[in-house]
Order: C-alpha cells, then structure tokens, then sequence
C-alpha cells in the first residue's frame, strides 16, 4: 500500500493560475529570437501506456504555456518493443506532434535510456537543444554509459528534466544522478498527478523557450514540486 508521503497533490487552479503567470512573464523578460529546442523523450514499454495517454493531452498545455514568450521547437522520442527506437522530426505545429502520439501503441521491451541520451547528444552537437524531458518509471542497463553521457550533455548545456511515474528507490537514485549530472532537475509523479505533470511540464517548456529568468518567476508562487524542481536548475 502507497503512504501518503508518496502521493503528489494537484489542485484544479494551479495550471490556470500558472499560465496566467506565463503571460506576464513576456512583460518582465526579454528573449532573443532564436527558437527554443525541446527533446521529449518517453519509455514505450508496456507499464508506460496510461502515462502515454496523458503525455499527449499534456502536450497542447506545454504549447499554450510558451506561446506569448517564445518559439518552441520540439523533437519526440520514445522506445519500446524489441529495440525500437522511434525519433520524429522538429515540430513547431503541436496538432502534427500529437497526430504522431496518438497513433502509438506501448509495447513491452527493455528501456533504452543509454540510446536514448545518446541520440540527444548527437542532436545537441550538431545544433543545440535547450532542453531535454524525459518520462519513465524503471531503469534495465548498467549505469556507467548513463553517466558518462549524461555528464557530457551537461558540460554541453542541454539539462535533462527526468520525470520518474511512482516510486522506486533505485530508479529514483538513478534518475536524480542523470539531471544533476546534465544541470537538469528530477521530479516524481503518480496516476493522480496528470494536472501536476502538466504544469511541471510546462515549466520545462518555459525554461527551454525562455531561459532561466523565465523559471524564476514561479518560485514564490508555485506549488512544492515545482518550486523543488526550479530550485534544482537555479543551483
């Protein structure tokens, strides 16, 4: 049985009061105009399929949050199956990304995460991305090339935002070593915490399109979880 502990709250004002937040950040801050370049990257496997199902309704939410601040490109990624690997191209039209979403199905298979941060590094080299989420809820690979990479993709300025379903300490552990090691944040989250996931989300969305002075305007307000995951990038 889960304790209490474990559960994440979400209150049904906090993404509206959160994108009204994002309005007034164009006011405070002022963004050049290179498009921001979000990496989203899903595990596929079979335990991952209500988790998916929200990610795609998320998905216009982290849109809508960075329209009055800035141009967001985003890439998808996931994995699933007998080593399948999926990248899409860049998007900037969100109904072409969530086309692609909702015509996938998860499969059962192994994660690829060290694949997966592999692919992002290539992408970040050859043309930066300012930003990387990632959402699972398990780890099947030894953690040395996990590491390696994920240092580098912080040496490179590409934080990795890892967004753990559940709760497992030895995932936990791993997933909290890849954003400190990349200058990301970590952050947990339940069946119950669509709302949470989507504002937290967002967040990321406003960081990759606006930068850090964009996240700094949420700090006083925001809820526990996001002001724990804004305070793990602004160390």
């Amino acid at each position: 049985m889960k304790s209490q502990a474990n559960k994440l709250p979400a209150k049904k004002n906090d993404i509206n009061s959160f994108l009204k937040k994002v309005r007034d950040v164009k006011s405070m801050t002022t963004y050049g105009s290179k498009p921001g370049r979000l990496a989203f990257i899903i595990d596929a496997t079979a335990s991952r399929q209500p988790t998916w199902n929200n990610a795609v309704k998320i998905q216009a939410n982290m849109f809508k949050a960075v329209e009055d601040i800035g141009t967001l490109h985003i890439q998808l990624m996931y994995f699933r199956g007998e080593l399948e690997f999926y990248t899409s191209k860049w998007n900037v039209d969100s109904k072409s990304l969530l086309n692609e979403m909702m015509g996938v199905n998860c499969v059962a298979g192994l994660t690829q995460i060290e694949r997966s941060l592999k692919e992002l590094l290539t992408e970040t080299i050859k043309n930066k991305i300012s930003a990387a989420v990632y959402i699972g809820d398990a780890i099947e690979e030894t953690t040395s090339g996990i590491y390696n990479i994920s240092g580098q993709l912080g040496l490179r300025k590409t934080p990795v935002f890892m967004f753990q379903e559940n709760y497992q300490p030895d995932v936990e552990k791993v997933f909290r070593n890849i954003a400190k090691l990349s200058g990301g944040a970590y952050c947990r989250f339940d069946s119950n915490s669509a709302d949470l996931l989507s504002q937290l989300l967002s967040a990321v969305a406003i960081y990759a399109a606006g930068g850090h002075q964009a996240l700094k305007v949420f700090i006083k307000n925001g809820n526990p979880q996001l002001q724990d995951m804004t305070r793990q990038l602004l160390k």
